[in-house]
């Protein structure tokens, strides 16, 4: 499954330039146009005329890319939903397969980034099913089109320069390339930009390619996951219990204390001991008080540069916590969610009321919920961010 909601790290890992700012090609207008400007703006940033030139011949514009850009609607489920609609017996089969043939990579990805088989895993299978379904848009075009596209071309122009920076280096071919319909390529599914950054040949053959090597596609994803920050060796998310009663407010990214102060507050493990003792983490409740609970530790926020959606990131991290022995996660009994159009609703009374919840999409981001959970509190209701019926109808 393609990341459709990008990370932001490949924007803040820009290729610097010494030189003085460049003037950059407008996006939106006539493409032909656009395209020239483009070139015109490689060719001033130091690439060959004659590679440019060559790069640029076969690229056009991709009117699917927009309309896969402006579906978001798997988005829209809860994480019991997504989760039992991601992580499949299968997935989990294959995901085992995978960890013993791949046995050797992972031991030098352990040794050298600290990262854990099962992060890796998870992503694997859920970006590309393992490098079966590696996507079949045209990748050069995708990134051409996103650039010109208003909605997020300073993200995207620098992936089309990198991916010239590819071509050059003859790990890409404009013509024949296929990946995501946003650009990302491989089995890990990485933008170009985080290849030339963090790309690394792991099985020795002198090049980076994602498709085909899985050596080449782990290594450089973990050396991706370090270089955002993740910590040798250390948890990620732990599945726990809550109590009847408790200050749900406190649940949610923007707290966070150590496995002590959160067993004070009746917060225990879902099974065995605690994943640390001293780490600083997170109370997720995704479905609120009654449903699944998990304790996230700090490199759990390290994941949402590689996909910035809370579900697809918690599903990810719940998949990787599997795939390294635990336990199927308790679904509880939540409150009913709202439903796409509901949510909507909601965002625009939330958004009525001066609240910032970012774009009306009817999908339950980080910005709703805390708007949600400072209405909860101001109604007197308890403030676990998850908003029902009941709520939107109080509203």
């Amino acid at each position: 499954m393609p990341a459709t909601f990008l990370r932001l790290g490949a924007a803040l890992l820009g290729l610097a330039l010494p030189a003085p700012l460049l003037a950059q090609a407008p996006c939106g207008g006539d493409f032909a146009g656009f395209l020239d400007g483009l070139k015109q703006e490689a060719i001033a940033k130091g690439h060959d005329p004659q590679a440019v030139a060559q790069f640029f011949a076969t690229v056009r514009q991709d009117p699917e890319v927009i309309r896969a850009d402006r579906r978001q609607g798997v988005f829209q489920l809860d994480f019991t939903s997504f989760a039992r609609r991601l992580i499949s017996q299968n997935r989990m089969q294959v995901g085992a397969r995978k960890a013993r043939s791949e046995a050797a990579t992972f031991a030098r990805i352990r040794s050298a980034e600290g990262v854990p088989p099962g992060i890796l895993l998870a992503f694997w299978g859920f970006e590309t099913d393992f490098g079966a379904v590696q996507g079949d848009f045209n990748t050069a075009n995708a990134l051409v089109t996103l650039a010109h596209d208003c909605r997020r071309p300073d993200l995207f122009r620098p992936q089309v320069l990198a991916a010239l920076s590819l071509y050059e280096h003859g790990d890409f071919d404009p013509a024949s390339t296929t990946g995501a319909w946003a650009g990302e390529i491989g089995m890990v599914q990485m933008l170009p930009q985080d290849i030339l950054v963090n790309g690394v040949d792991g099985d020795g053959d002198g090049h980076v390619h994602l498709k085909s090597s899985a050596p080449d596609a782990l290594m450089s994803g973990a050396r991706m996951l370090s270089a955002l920050g993740w910590a040798p060796n250390q948890p990620w998310l732990q599945e726990v219990r809550v109590p009847d009663q408790m200050d749900w407010s406190q649940a949610g990214l923007q707290t966070r204390m150590s496995a002590a102060e959160w067993q004070a507050m009746g917060v225990t493990p879902r099974s065995g001991s605690w994943d640390s003792d001293s780490l600083p983490a997170s109370l997720i409740l995704p479905q609120g008080r009654k449903g699944p609970a998990f304790l996230a530790y700090p490199n759990f926020s390290v994941l949402f540069e590689w996909n910035q959606s809370f579900t697809y990131v918690l599903t990810a991290a719940y998949f990787a916590t599997r795939l390294e022995g635990a336990p199927v996660f308790d679904a509880g009994h939540p409150d009913a969610g709202l439903s796409g159009a509901q949510m909507i609703a909601l965002q625009k009374k939330l958004q009525a009321m001066g609240y910032h919840v970012g774009e009306i999409d009817g999908i339950l981001g980080a910005n709703t919920r805390d708007a949600v959970r400072d209405v909860q509190q101001k109604l007197g209701l308890p403030a676990d961010a998850w908003p029902t019926p009941a709520l939107l109808d109080r509203l």
